[in-house]
């Protein structure tokens, strides 16, 4: 897949890829290539981000960790046709690049990368985006599970996640038979218990988390703050700002000395 392709296929922002235009006159990919295929390595994907991070130290906006990312998942998409995966599951599962940096642009006023520290998961084949979900491989701590995430623009509804979770499910017995699993976890702020008393009867939110069996509150946990009300963790709460009920009643707990925390679940696979 060429460089315009897929910046073509993830609905990359202009102002994005002029930027990385200018990048890429800098950046040698042939002498960055062992690097950019250790970063493509699960077994080393970690240590060569890191080295990486640290040779373009000099990045404060991560546009060279981007470009070179980007460069990764191009390459990546080879992969997928050996394996038979779809197109739309590629673009689907690249598109967290476009997608960060709109969240950041929100969070921030201005885009820049920061999720570089994640997306080399999508560029190894660790998580795929399938409907409305994503879905990650369990590691050798959680054998025999698939983590859940859920996209910022994940459509929550019955029928959707459904649909994920099917489509999910024979996703891995047709391009990973032999990954066998029982149950997918999932750890995130829209698990809270507390979100119960804040949404109403038939909120779809509420609906997902009554999907997933409880085992464990971070009651202290402050996540959701980037996530509910797309701003800096720093933000202070009463400078939270307020567009929705929800955010309207989260803030109200917050600044009467409230959190909401989040949980980590279990949904067994049926």
């Amino acid at each position: 897949m060429e460089r315009k392709e897929l910046y073509g296929l993830i609905g990359l922002q202009e102002e994005v890829i002029c930027r990385l235009r200018a990048v890429g006159d800098a950046v040698d990919l042939v002498q960055m290539d062992p690097l950019l295929e250790s970063l493509m390595d699960q077994e080393t994907m970690v240590e060569a981000y890191n080295e990486l991070k640290s040779v373009l130290a000099e990045d404060e906006e991560q546009m060279g960790m981007l470009y070179c990312q980007l460069e990764c998942a191009r390459r990546v998409f080879d992969r997928y046709q050996q394996k038979g995966i779809s197109k739309a599951v590629y673009a689907d599962t690249m598109k967290c690049f476009t997608r960060f940096l709109e969240e950041c642009r929100k969070k921030n006023g201005r885009m820049f990368f920061d999720r570089g520290w994640w997306t080399y998961r999508q560029i190894n084949m660790r998580i795929f985006r399938i409907g409305a979900l994503e879905y990650e491989f369990g590691d050798m701590e959680e054998p025999g599970t698939v983590a859940v995430h859920i996209p910022s623009d994940a459509d929550l509804s019955e029928a959707s996640v459904d649909q994920s979770l099917a489509e999910a499910r024979k996703f891995f017995g047709a391009f990973y038979p032999d990954y066998q699993y029982d149950k997918y976890i999932c750890d995130s702020w829209l698990l809270s218990p507390v979100l119960r008393r804040l949404l109403p009867e038939g909120s779809r939110i509420m609906a997902f988390q009554d999907r997933f069996r409880i085992a464990e509150v971070k009651e202290d946990s402050r996540e959701y703050i980037e996530w509910l009300f797309q701003a800096p963790l720093e933000t202070a709460d009463e400078d939270l700002p307020v567009q929705t009920s929800l955010q309207r009643k989260a803030r109200e707990l917050m600044l009467a000395g409230g959190n909401i925390g989040s949980a980590y679940g279990i949904l067994d696979v049926l």
